[in-house]
């Protein structure tokens, strides 16, 4: 990659706006709660906010169901707000990343309420329909990513129509040049407003060919992007990711060869979904195979070889909180939340940070499906339900995956609320806040809030942790280790992926400093020394 990036620089920080700071006392966060909280970030050190969508919708799935991709969503605030909240984190070098959701649309947008009208309505096409099949069931066997078919009948004209999440999630024909070009529109729109970026949605489904049954990947996906590139970001230096659940290597390199002029990297999932059956659905649980998990780091790390970006995380608003899933959330909370900050901090490719990771704030057991927000759950709950599944082993999957984890207010101070709201939440706090909160954080110099805070220094001290070559060493399976290497540096980044002691021997060179540890390290031992339980440091290896 010849030309250098302010992105592949930055750490981005994604706010869950509904959960991050309720400024008006509604229990749901706001934009004016996020201006409160700039300060707070800029401390961390972060470059930019990924804020989900924070757009007019009716919320059937937290506003992933757009109404009008130019209007604020009211409980979080109006547009003189959203202009406030660019302008303010742009004093403090932090750019505002959008949620670009644009594979679909509500049902209660105008083109959808148009759209449905009838058949030869202007906007009818601007979504996918399709007619009964023989039997007059649904068209074909679509699934919904929220369970159930993907298809809706339309009483009005007879006709289905397609839906890949919720059915008041209508997909958009992207096929139809008129959506791409108010698709481009609307995305001038905001850069006009001065935002650094976009995050995408589900990008990899807009190139669908659903009479095939292709939803990802589809035939005309790539050439759909190069053209957006070419209509709106492409004339900006802007912050582009796509959320891209299928995609390898190759795959990763079409999106974000610079070459290509289509996005600036994506997110992929392959390590998300290590923690599930093989063939199964994320629900079906299986233990984290740890040897597979170095495998697919180092395959994105070595793989990609510049030719393409990438993105590192643990933890989205879609995810578990990954210290509950892959960490351990009990005794070790604090080294093992620092040692999964310091093994991905230190790889090649921009880092995100979710909301309440960088305090090592934990996954929320519920007891019973009427506790749960998200509709993905719901669905789910109800539909195993059904197939003979026991209440108790679908809660269990919940607790260990279900979305609602992530999604809990983010715990400020251990007053009522935890400082989120002075009012009863949208969604319940988790019980935890008056130990684990932000105050707390700040106030102990020990804190995992300070390894975050210089994960993020180092990087913008040292060209090496963005871009040196990465090379894994060989280890025994619990133990992750891996050599950054740049104009004649080389660092050792090491880390004890479990609950149980580990030795580690590295024979080929001495350490000379160390540069962030999780616990203390005596050098002299640094290369020969048995791992205490999470342990993780990175040490400068005299050349």
């Amino acid at each position: 990659m010849s030309q250098k990036h302010w992105w592949q620089e930055v750490v981005v920080y994604q706010i869950y706006p509904r959960s991050f700071k309720d400024s008006n006392g509604d229990g749901i966060g706001d934009l004016p709660g996020i201006i409160e909280k700039l300060d707070y970030l800029e401390k961390l050190g972060i470059g930019a906010i990924w804020l989900s969508p924070v757009y007019q919708s009716p919320n059937d799935d937290n506003g992933y169901d757009i109404s009008d991709y130019e209007a604020i969503m009211t409980e979080f605030g109006t547009m003189e707000d959203m202009d406030r909240l660019i302008a303010e984190a742009k004093k403090r070098n932090i750019r505002i990343i959008m949620d670009l959701v644009v594979n679909h649309t509500s049902d209660e947008h105008t083109w959808f309420v148009e759209a449905r009208k009838s058949k030869d309505n202007p906007y009818r096409d601007y979504y996918v329909w399709a007619d009964p099949s023989e039997d007059g069931g649904v068209p074909n066997g679509l699934r919904s990513a929220f369970s159930g078919s993907a298809w809706q009948l339309d009483e009005a004209t007879g006709q289905y129509y397609l839906h890949l999440f919720s059915k008041k999630q209508p997909d958009l024909n992207w096929q139809n040049e008129k959506v791409r070009q108010a698709v481009y529109q609307m995305m001038n729109f905001w850069i006009d407003k001065g935002i650094g970026g976009f995050r995408m949605d589900v990008i990899d489904l807009i190139g669908k060919v659903p009479e095939k049954e292709i939803t990802g990947n589809g035939p005309r996906l790539h050439e759909f992007l190069q053209e957006m590139n070419q209509a709106t970001f492409g004339k900006h230096d802007l912050l582009t990711v796509g959320e891209t659940w299928g995609a390898t290597p190759e795959i990763a390199k079409l999106y974000s060869n610079p070459d290509r002029h289509e996005l600036s990297m994506v997110f992929q999932f392959e390590h998300i979904g290590l923690d599930q059956q093989e063939g199964g659905e994320k629900w079906d649980l299986a233990p984290v195979d740890l040897g597979k998990l170095k495998q697919i780091f180092a395959k994105w790390q070595t793989e990609l070889d510049n030719q393409g970006w990438n993105s590192l995380f643990w933890n989205n608003h879609d995810l578990p909180r990954m210290i509950s899933r892959w960490g351990n959330d009990g005794q070790y909370r604090v080294e093992s939340a620092k040692m999964l900050a310091i093994l991905l901090h230190m790889q090649k490719g921009t880092p995100y940070i979710y909301q309440g990771e960088e305090i090592g704030m934990t996954n929320t057991a519920i007891t019973d499906i009427s506790q749960a927000r998200d509709i993905e759950t719901i669905n789910m709950y109800h539909e195993r339900l059904a197939n003979g599944y026991a209440k108790e082993d679908i809660i269990h999957s919940i607790n260990v995956k279900g979305r609602d984890n992530a999604r809990r207010p983010v715990q400020w101070n251990n007053h009522a609320f935890a400082g989120f709201s002075t009012v009863e939440p949208w969604i319940a706090v988790n019980d935890n806040y008056e130990k684990i909160n932000v105050e707390q954080a700040l106030a102990d110099p020990d804190s995992i809030f300070y390894t975050y805070q210089k994960l993020i220094a180092l990087r913008k001290a040292n060209p090496i942790m963005i871009w040196g070559d990465f090379e894994l060493v060989d280890t025994q399976e619990e133990v992750f280790a891996y050599l950054r290497k740049y104009q004649g540096e080389t660092w050792l980044v090491v880390t004890n992926f479990s609950n149980e002691a580990h030795d580690f021997k590295y024979d080929n060179a001495k350490a000379k400093e160390v540069v962030i540890e999780n616990m203390p390290v005596q050098l002299s031992e640094c290369l020969d020394l048995t791992l205490k339980p999470w342990q993780a440091f990175v040490v400068k290896l005299e050349a």
